[in-house]
């Protein structure tokens, strides 16, 4: 039987960039998402290995919707340069205080009609206990950081 615990949660934000661009902040020049989204970001280092590269692990420091600055080490789990797609493991931070797991997946898909593109976010998650709740303050914030990135490319 499968835990309770355990959950899935995704989202869809419509963007006007193309999908290989916004694929490719995420993907390459990841540093760039604290100066796009800047209030929401603080910081976003590579802590270890290379940019574009399955096995780094890059360090955010983000905002939450109550203003709280956290901290995240990620490790890019995969990469899917066709279908333009990473997945993040979270390795360290303030989210392992409440979920023993949690990963996320991004990614961009060209609209069928040429104009700008689909993003999809997948976080998916094991919580400590029922008492934590499910990470939709970080769908909403992938959402908003999303816009912004969007905002970056198409200026």
């Amino acid at each position: 039987m499968a835990s309770t615990l355990s959950g899935k949660l995704d989202t869809e934000v419509q963007i006007k960039a193309a999908a290989h661009d916004f694929h490719d902040i995420f993907c390459n020049k990841t540093h760039k998402i604290s100066t796009t989204s800047s209030d929401k970001i603080r910081s976003c280092r590579l802590h270890q290995g290379e940019w574009g590269n399955v096995g780094s692990v890059v360090s955010w420091s983000y905002v939450q919707d109550d203003g709280q600055v956290k901290q995240a080490k990620k490790m890019v789990e995969s990469i899917d340069y066709d279908n333009k797609a990473i997945t993040f493991r979270v390795t360290e931070g303030d989210i392992l205080n409440e979920y023993k797991y949690f990963k996320m997946t991004i990614k961009a898909t060209p609209k069928s009609d040429g104009e700008g593109s689909v993003v999809n976010w997948t976080m998916e998650y094991e919580r400590m206990h029922e008492g934590v709740a499910h990470p939709e303050a970080l769908l909403n914030l992938a959402t908003k950081v999303s816009k912004d990135v969007d905002s970056h490319l198409t200026q």
